[in-house]
């Protein structure tokens, strides 16, 4: 049975191919760009084909005020007479997949092209996901935080609030591992992220840091202070017993908190502060964690 592919079509010049062996195009015609930003307002179709009349329209085409959203959401073909190699290059480095003369317009070519371009996008976004997300736990990994805490400062800093972020080091994993195997210990890191993402409000972050550290962004604080209590709650609920593999896996958990803007107004030095934090709380306080006092005492005890 042949694979049904839904293309949007953007042009007065709509291809005739509907069936090949690549695939059955199931089109939908838009003869401009205004009526095709529409379509992408409605559903997102698996492929987008845009055909041009020239050259020096395919050249606006990154301009157009729905490229983005096109690029990112399907994979975007385009057809125009003789293309030139500085056109295809300039195409492909704006997100586009393939592009197409459009003396090609058999059903062969056009399903070829439409079915490649749709495996060349599936793969991109595969590898962006990967690039992304912590692949054991699913959770956003180190460059996904920080992109997300660039995005908060530059919030707070039009939308004044304090927020924080809590770095969160893990010692049991090891000695799961060793004692149950890896897949045991995987298992254990998704246990760890799933009960933190339940001490949380929808609206905060859990990230995979390092393989034994999760990072925690809270997004808005009603008072510095709140971060103290988040920061040792959470502290409690991960030194409660988990089971993996039928048997009983304990972990402790030292935690190192940075508060905005007071500990810092850049993603870099909050997560410097925590993770020092992290390090120096081994071992202080309760349950790994020393609140705003016990650090304020332990300080003024190192520098006597």
């Amino acid at each position: 049975m042949i694979a049904s592919i839904s293309v949007l079509h953007v042009g007065a010049d709509a291809p005739q191919a509907s069936d090949s062996r690549f695939g059955r195009c199931v089109w939908r015609l838009c003869p401009t760009l205004d009526m095709a930003q529409a379509a992408l307002a409605e559903s997102t179709p698996e492929a987008i084909l845009i055909s041009c009349v020239d050259e020096a329209e395919a050249r606006t085409l990154p301009y157009w005020a729905a490229w983005t959203q096109a690029v990112l959401a399907a994979a975007v073909v385009v057809r125009t007479p003789k293309p030139s190699r500085e056109l295809m290059l300039s195409l492909l480095r704006a997100g586009v997949q393939d592009v197409l003369p459009s003396e090609q317009s058999d059903d062969e070519s056009i399903g070829r092209s439409l079915c490649l371009a749709i495996e060349r996008k599936r793969q991109e976004q595969e590898l962006r996901r990967a690039w992304s997300i912590d692949l054991a736990t699913g959770l956003p990994n180190r460059v996904q935080l920080m992109e997300l805490l660039h995005q908060l400062c530059a919030l707070r800093e039009r939308e004044p609030a304090p927020m924080a972020l809590l770095v969160i080091r893990v010692e049991g994993l090891a000695t799961t591992e060793a004692r149950l195997g890896v897949a045991a210990a995987q298992a254990l890191r998704r246990k760890l992220a799933v009960r933190l993402r339940s001490g949380l409000r929808a609206s905060d972050v859990v990230s995979a840091l390092a393989p034994d550290a999760f990072a925690v962004v809270l997004t808005r604080l009603e008072a510095p202070e709140d971060g103290d209590r988040v920061a040792l709650k959470l502290s409690q609920m991960l030194r409660e017993p988990f089971m993996v593999s039928a048997q009983t896996a304990v972990v402790t958990v030292s935690t190192g908190l940075a508060v905005y803007p007071s500990d810092g107004r850049q993603p870099e030095e909050m997560l410097k502060m925590a993770l020092s934090a992290a390090a120096a709380r081994r071992g202080l306080g309760r349950q790994g964690f020393a609140d705003r006092k016990e650090r304020g005492a332990a300080s003024v005890a190192n520098d006597d």
